[in-house]
Order: structure tokens, then sequence, then C-alpha cells
């Protein structure tokens, strides 16, 4: 049976909460990670709504986008709102974990399930994000204990590329040494020069995961003294804020709208659009949730309309003098296509035989449109 711990790896190999803004607050919130969990209910809100769902349907992990306890919290009793659901949470045994802006940079995350339920092609970041700070660490080992150290740097974290783990790059070679009369060699003896077979086996990992991995080296290593570096590098990567990509065919801005509408779950609050209904587009910017701070990226990127929530007046404005169209889908629909992507994506990765269960509760705020 899986357990919540599970689901939170898995999670986080997707999500990394590196990626989160430093005002972010990811991650388990409640719950064991030992607790077992065959079940997950994907929510884009931690409400009362969908806390009440993950009950109803007894499942014992609730994930979501939006935190419950972003800001400094110095209680949670239960006449507060949001203690209220912490209490409910933790009395049925109900684990929530929080992934927001890790997401939102993921690639892929929020955002381009937004460009796949609007049928872009070729999305690319909208703001890519800085190269992450990463190191090659490489290592001499006895040709028949390669598998082994690859596996151990591994579990640690080493290895991860995109889809693909335990990455690893080895070439034959010789090693040799001389051990001292004190010393007890793997290989040879005390106080002779030995020549063996080794490889060099080299794998890239993540500069937070630098100690774990030459602990993990070092613990799963035959030599007494192992021989390894720790060299650092910069890795290029497709992740960042909002994306960028084309329609299969041109239209006007009024048809686009009225495609976005149809794409997204309906909610109380329109789509609204900004622009010359007539005039043609066929490269769309987009970003899932509040995105009126890139309005400036999507002019530049040559987008022709761009696809977020929450737009202000000023800057919407502005983006007319830039010859950008907007559409505005509103904050909770242009999020929830995310959902059912992570869904599908977290599950492959716990493996086994796990369900996960997309919340298809209306949670945005706003209730009537008068």
């Amino acid at each position: 049976m899986a357990r919540v711990g599970d689901w939170v790896a898995a999670l986080e190999s997707l999500y990394d909460p590196s990626w989160a803004e430093p005002w972010d607050a990811v991650g388990l919130v409640t719950g064991d990670p030992s607790a077992e969990a065959g079940e997950a209910l994907f929510a884009i809100d931690p409400v009362a709504a969908t806390v009440a769902e993950a009950v109803e349907r007894r499942v014992p992990l609730l994930v979501t986008h939006h935190p419950l306890l972003l800001r400094g919290v110095h209680g949670v009793p239960v006449t507060d709102y949001k203690g209220a659901l912490v209490d409910r949470l933790v009395r049925e045994g109900i684990a929530l974990y929080v992934a927001h802006t890790n997401a939102d940079v993921a690639s892929p995350g929020v955002s381009d399930a937004l460009g796949a339920a609007l049928g872009l092609r070729d999305l690319a970041p909208l703001s890519p994000g800085p190269p992450d700070d990463a190191a090659k660490i490489a290592v001499y080992v006895p040709a028949d204990a390669g598998d082994q150290v690859v596996d151990a740097l591994s579990s640690a974290g080493a290895g991860a590329i995109g889809e693909y783990t335990r990455c690893a790059w080895w070439v034959e070679g010789t090693g040799t040494f001389e051990a001292s009369p004190s010393a007890s060699p793997a290989v040879g003896e005390p106080g002779e020069r030995t020549t063996t077979p080794e490889r060099r086996v080299e794998m890239v990992v993540p500069r937070s995961r630098i100690p774990a991995a030459v602990r993990a080296l070092l613990a799963a290593h035959p030599y007494e003294e192992p021989a390894y570096d720790v060299v650092p590098v910069l890795l290029p990567h497709d992740r960042g804020v909002g994306r960028v990509g084309t329609l299969p065919a041109a239209t006007t801005l009024g048809e686009f709208a009225a495609a976005v509408a149809a794409a997204l779950p309906e909610a109380v609050n329109p789509v609204r659009v900004a622009g010359d209904p007539s005039r043609p587009v066929r490269t769309v910017a987009v970003c899932g949730g509040s995105g009126d701070d890139l309005i400036g990226a999507a002019a530049r990127a040559g987008a022709d309309v761009y696809v977020t929530a929450d737009l202000r007046h000023h800057p919407a404005s502005e983006a007319g003098e830039r010859g950008l169209a907007l559409v505005d889908a509103g904050h909770w629909a242009s999020e929830w296509p995310w959902l059912a992507d992570a869904a599908q994506r977290v599950t492959a990765r716990v493996g086994g035989n796990v369900r996960a269960h997309v919340s298809s509760l209306v949670t945005d705020p706003w209730s009537l449109l008068a």
C-alpha cells in the first residue's frame, strides 16, 4: 500500500519545493508521511468545501494548488476559519499537501496545462527561470561496484534529468594505489602496490542534494578512502513563469475568446476580452492565475493575445498601447486544467494501484454576476 510519503516524494519530484518563491508556503501541511494513502483528491483551493469533499470521498490526502497557511501563524483554534480546517483535517486523518509557485514554474506545470487546454503548440516559458545551480559528482569505483554506487547516488537525488532518473555516465579505466601497512584495502594487500580495473562514474546532482549524495557515495563505496570530485555546473532548463505557443491556425480574437470560454470550466467570473474582436491571433501567451506582471513579457514574445487572470485596469490599458490583446479567464478557471495533469503524472510516479480524484467544485470566491 502506498503511503502519504510516497505521494509527497512523487509530488516533489515533479514540483520541487526549492522552485517556490521565497514568500510561498508549500509542502506537507498536515498529516503523517507514514500513513497509508491509496487515494488522493486534487483541488485548487483548501477551503471548507474541498475539505468536506475529501471527507466524503474518504481520501487520506488532499493536494491543493493554493496554500492554506501562507502567512505567519501563531495558533489554529477551531474558532478561526483556517484553524477549523486544520482541526477537521487532523481529526479526519487527512493529510494536506500544497504545490503552488513551484507548480507554476514547473515544466510541465500550471501554464502548460492551460496552454494544452487551449490547443497551443510548441510551448516555451514566457519568463524563463535562471539556470539551476548544480554539480557534477564523479567517483572512481571498482568495476564490479559501479551499479551499487549509482543506485546509492540516485536514491540521494543525483542523476535526475527531466523524466529520467538514475542517469549516469561511466568509462572503464585502471586505478593504482599503494596501501599503508595499517590500511584495510578492499582490493589488494597492505604495504603493496595495487593495480585494479575501475570505472569513473559521473552523475549530476542538485546543489541542495550534494551533502546527501556525498554521504550516500561514501556509505556505498567499497573503498576505505574513495576518490571523488564535486564540480559546480549551471544546468539550463525549460522552467519559468507563463508559456507562449501557437494555435494550429490563425483565428480572430472574438473566436479565440469563445474557444477559451468553452475550454475552461464555467464559473461566475465571465471571460473578459480587451482588444478588437476581429483582429487575427495565432501566437498566444498564457499564465494560469494572476499574471498582469507578465504583460510586458507577452508583448516582447510577439504574442497576439495574452490569457491570464486578475487583470487590473491600468496594466490592461497599457497592454492595448503595446498592441497586445488580453483575455481574462478568471483565476480559478485558468488554473483548474492543471489538476487533471498533475493527478495523472503524480499517480504514475507513485505507482501501484493508487487513484487520484479531481475536484470539480467551483471554489472561485465570486458567487453572483449581477
